[in-house]
């Protein structure tokens, strides 16, 4: 947690209770942001931020809510992206899963690849597996191609006229899209296998994305509403492309 990424935050929430008219607040700016990051970067519950900060159980979900929203509507939108992507030579598409705690009733959220609960959202990286974007959440029974469907990714690569890496998930994508050969390695033959292994070493790096966004300890395990797990995505999403730059 950088000191660059506390400032960024406390001077966003000073400016929106600035526009908002908000004189007086428990905690400063400051304070508010350190509370925001302490439960983004460590996971920290509610009631462990009250007890940590001073207040109550509501209050500190208050301040929570409030910095979320505000950090979510920073988050550079679809086109956005594409215009900074098509700056690179190439970029990589993926998906992952973060887990969310559901029962088994919650079929909508089940993930037969996954073998678990959670949501899907799609990430597009750089060469170097560098996070430029990340999408709004889908259930986890929504495939990977489906879901980059669903948000206008494939369109908005192909309109871009950028090549993009991605894995057999998407299979099917046409555009720009690049993805290895289909079927067992042994049925494939010598230059498909060799087409295959370059292929993998170019999408590795994609893997720092998704360490990126796991390294926020709350994505490991959501306990929210399913409702606010984008936000919650899209200001994690501000606030690491914040410390990149």
């Amino acid at each position: 947690m950088s000191s660059s990424t506390l400032r960024y935050l406390a001077t966003h929430l000073r400016i929106h209770r600035q526009e908002r008219g908000t004189r007086w607040r428990r905690v400063s700016a400051g304070r508010q942001a350190l509370l925001v990051l302490a439960h983004l970067r460590c996971g920290h519950t509610y009631a462990q931020l009250a007890a940590g900060f001073g207040g109550g159980t509501a209050t500190a979900y208050r301040y929570v809510v409030e910095a979320i929203d505000v950090l979510a509507a920073l988050a550079p939108t679809l086109a956005e992206a594409m215009k900074t992507a098509s700056t690179k030579a190439f970029v990589m598409l993926d998906g992952t899963l973060l887990p969310i705690d559901r029962t088994a009733a919650d079929r909508p959220f089940y993930s037969g690849k996954h073998k678990k609960h959670g949501m899907n959202v799609q990430v597009i990286t750089d060469p170097m597996g560098r996070l430029l974007w990340a999408s709004p959440v889908l259930p986890g029974t929504v495939h990977d191609i489906k879901a980059a469907r669903t948000h206008g990714i494939l369109d908005a690569l192909t309109e871009a006229g950028l090549e993009c890496f991605a894995d057999k998930g998407y299979r099917g994508a046409g555009g720009t899209i690049r993805l290895p050969y289909w079927g067992r390695w042994e049925t494939l033959s010598a230059g498909q296998q060799a087409v295959n292994r370059s292929h993998a070493k170019i999408r590795a790096l994609v893997e720092q994305a998704m360490a990126t966004l796991k390294s926020w300890r709350l994505l490991r395990k959501l306990r929210c509403s399913t409702t606010r797990i984008t936000h919650l995505v899209q200001a994690i999403l501000t606030l690491h492309l914040t410390c990149s730059n």
